[in-house]
């Protein structure tokens, strides 16, 4: 009995920590930004906008300005960069 409630005290302690994972990153994304033309070279987080690859860490170039990087909200100009992408050519 008591290994059957060792168990599931240890599955609930799992199920609650895996429960606030989504509403942490939620919550983390909301406090950020994408942030066009300040990612180095290998180090975007995700699809440039102008359809060139279609991954994170694939920027060719240093601060590209269709290659962007998660900022915190509000301080994506005062890096440098631009809160939207240049229109495509």
């Amino acid at each position: 009995m008591k290994s059957e409630r060792r168990y599931s005290i240890a599955a609930l302690a799992i199920s609650v920590a895996l429960s606030t994972v989504p509403a942490a990153a939620a919550s983390d994304k909301a406090s950020k930004e994408k942030c066009f033309g300040v990612a180095k070279a290998g180090a975007n987080d995700c699809a440039s906008a102008d359809g060139s690859h279609s991954c994170a860490g694939q920027a060719k170039a240093d601060n590209n300005p269709y290659d962007w990087k998660y900022v915190a909200k509000g301080t994506c100009e005062k890096v440098g960069g631009k809160t939207m992408p240049p229109s495509k050519k």
